[in-house]
């Protein structure tokens, strides 16, 4: 199976161009070996790039533990990048079907005419409890206590289309993210588990930002966690509606527009191609 890794802010994925290549019999069994970054190829997860009959491409993303998730925003700039620099679709402005429906992008190529950066227009965020989902009280669930590591912290509940829980801390640490950060991702008050973003906030136009991934651990960057930080930020007064995050493996863009859309611009990167052995799935 050919497969191409790359990343986006160092948020890094395996990529299977289902255009070319079958699709895995066993998917997640799959993405757990080749995710293994001892074994096999390493990364956060497996991403299929397939055919849609309703999109330039349809993007599969599965977490390093197997289970599928509905959407990766830094995953899907990479997507739009195989898309265009592939020659699968030549197009500035691509539309990329996910989990969280039918996504649009523009894409901004480098001096070599293959593509460094992606604006994607992240849709509007869920701030609907019940459809983020979680348990807790609001719509939003903004500033609400939350009992977990032998505490109470405050947090703040958006879905981008998979659901998150974002924390305002003082100084982002490795107890938050990794202590804490497991403990909120398998919360009760989230059925269906949940990302975990630790935020300091630097100013009204930028913060820093750790994440706690459902199914990967902690990640360089995460895209969807970028924009539903920017719109907690915005719901409790704490920044304004266009930010810069700064996360691990780089920075990203954030707009939340007055039409109630979430943009995300940030960087793709493809790193290397090689094939792996089925056999090792």
């Amino acid at each position: 199976m050919r497969f191409t890794k790359m990343h986006g802010a160092g948020n890094d994925y395996v990529y299977v161009d289902c255009f070319h290549e079958p699709v895995p019999q066993n998917i997640p069994a799959t993405a757990i070996a080749i995710s293994d970054r001892h074994t096999g190829v390493g990364g956060d997860g497996m991403v299929l790039i397939c055919p849609s009959e309703v999109a330039d491409a349809r993007m599969r993303m599965f977490n390093a533990d197997g289970s599928e998730s509905e959407m990766c925003g830094n995953a899907i700039r990479c997507v739009a990048k195989f898309v265009y620099d592939r020659n699968l679709a030549k197009k500035p402005e691509l539309t990329i079907e996910t989990g969280r429906g039918l996504l649009t992008m523009q894409l901004t190529p480098g001096r070599d005419g293959l593509i460094e950066q992606v604006r994607v227009n992240m849709g509007q965020p869920i701030l609907e409890a019940a459809m983020i989902p979680t348990l807790l009280p609001g719509n939003p669930p903004a500033n609400v206590p939350l009992d977990v590591a032998g505490q109470t912290i405050n947090v703040t509940c958006v879905s981008m289309g998979n659901p998150h829980c974002v924390t305002f801390v003082d100084e982002v640490n490795d107890d938050w993210v990794l202590r804490v950060g497991p403990q909120i991702e398998r919360h009760s008050a989230f059925p269906r588990r949940v990302n975990a973003e630790f935020i300091q906030v630097v100013s009204r136009s930028e913060f820093i930002m750790r994440v706690w991934e459902r199914g990967s651990g902690e990640t360089m960057a995460c895209g969807t966690g970028a924009c539903a930080a920017a719109v907690a930020g915005a719901i409790t007064g704490r920044t304004d509606r266009t930010v810069t995050a700064h996360l691990r493996g780089g920075d990203l863009k954030l707009e939340w527009s007055p039409s109630g859309d979430v943009y995300m611009t940030g960087p793709a990167t493809e790193v290397f191609s090689g094939d792996w052995s089925t056999s090792l799935s």
